[in-house]
C-alpha cells in the first residue's frame, strides 16, 4: 500500500512524497519524493542521508558552500550536519533517499574499513554509477517489500559507498570557551523545550553576550538557537508520532502552538506531513499482508 502525500498541488506540478521504514531494513527511513517548490529548512538528522538524484536537480547549503546535485548523483550528508534543500531548477527535482542511523553505518564500516571510527564523507555530492544503482535497487527492492533483496542491496551500496567514498574526520578546531556556552546553551534548550528562553535570557544563563551567543551557537551547530529548537522539537515529535501519539496531542507535547505549525515545521525537516510519516508505520504490516 502506498503511503504517498501530495505536498503542493498544481496544475500538472504535483508534488509527491513517501516516507516509510521495512522491518528488513532496521535504523533505516526511506523517502521517495518529486519536490518542485518544497524546500527543507536548514536542518540537521541524527544519522545519515543518502540517496541518488532521479532526475532534475537539487540544490543545498551545507557546510559553508552551495551544492548542486544532478540526476544520477549520490548525495551523501553526515550526521548532525546543518543543511537545507531545494530545487536548482524550475523543474525540481526526484530522488530516492535513505537515512541510515550511525549505529548501521558504524557496523558496516567496522567489517570493512576496520580502525576508522564513525563513518565521515568529505563530499556531500559524488559521480559513483555503482552506487547510483546500488541505491536505487535497494530501495526498490524495500519499495517491494523484498526482505532478502532490499537487505542484500542496501548493505552493498553502503559498503561501496564507504570504500569509495568515506575518509577520516578531519580535527576540529574551535575556542573551549564557546563550545562551554553552547553545550550549555544547547541543555536548557533540550529542558526547555515548551517553555524555551528569550535570547537575553539564555545568554544570560551560561554567562554570554547575546550576539557572541548567536555566533557561537552557529558555528558549533550550524544553526541559530531558534532554528536548533525547532528541529529538537521536530526529532521528538518524530519520537512521538512512532510511539502513536496523535498529530494534535504532539503538537502540544513538544512546544508547537497548534497541528498546523507542527506541521509547517515537520514538512520542512522531514519532507512529508506528520499524518503521512505516522502511517508509515502501518506500511510494513500492509506490505508483508500483500504479498
Amino acid at each position: 500500500m502506498e503511503t504517498e502525500t501530495g505536498l503542493e498541488p498544481g496544475s500538472g506540478s504535483l508534488e509527491a512524497a513517501r516516507f516509510w521504514r521495512n522491518p528488513a531494513l532496521p535504523g533505516v527511513d526511506l523517502l521517495k519524493a518529486r519536490y518542485v517548490t518544497h524546500r527543507f529548512t536548514r536542518h540537521a538528522h541524527a544519522g545519515y542521508a543518502i540517496g541518488v538524484i532521479l532526475t532534475g536537480i537539487e540544490e543545498f547549503d551545507y557546510r559553508g558552500a552551495r551544492h548542486r546535485a544532478g540526476a544520477g548523483s549520490v548525495v551523501l550528508v553526515d550526521p548532525d550536519q546543518a543543511h537545507n534543500g531545494h530545487a536548482g531548477e524550475p523543474g525540481g527535482w526526484a530522488y530516492r533517499m535513505l537515512y541510515p542511523s550511525v549505529e548501521v553505518l558504524s557496523e558496516i564500516a567496522e567489517e570493512l574499513l576496520a580502525g576508522r571510527g564513525t563513518p565521515y564523507f568529505p563530499e556531500p555530492v559524488v559521480s559513483s554509477a555503482r552506487g547510483a544503482a546500488l541505491l536505487r535497487r535497494a530501495h526498490d527492492a524495500a519499495e517491494r517489500g523484498d526482505s532478502l533483496a532490499s537487505s542484500t542491496l542496501a548493505r552493498t551500496a553502503f559498503g561501496t559507498l564507504l570504500r569509495l567514498h568515506a575518509a577520516r574526520r578531519p580535527q576540529e578546531t574551535r575556542p573551549g570557551g564557546n563550545d562551554l556556552a553552547v553545550r550549555l546553551a544547547r541543555e536548557i534548550l533540550h529542558e526547555r523545550l515548551i517553555d524555551p528562553p528569550t535570547i537575553e535570557d539564555l545568554a544570560l544563563a551560561v554567562r554570554a553576550k547575546p550576539f557572541g551567543l548567536i555566533r557561537a551557537f552557529k558555528a558549533v551547530t550550524g544553526l541559530p538557537p531558534h532554528a536548533y529548537l525547532n528541529t529538537l522539537r521536530v526529532s521528538r515529535a518524530r519520537g512521538l508520532l512512532d510511539a502513536g501519539v496523535p498529530a494534535a496531542q504532539v503538537a502540544a507535547d513538544v512546544g508547537f502552538t497548534d497541528q498546523a505549525h507542527l506541521t509547517r515545521h515537520f514538512k520542512r525537516v522531514v519532507g512529508v506531513p506528520p499524518a503521512a510519516y505516522q502511517r508509515a508505520g502501518t506500511y510494513k504490516t500492509e506490505a508483508e499482508n500483500s504479498t
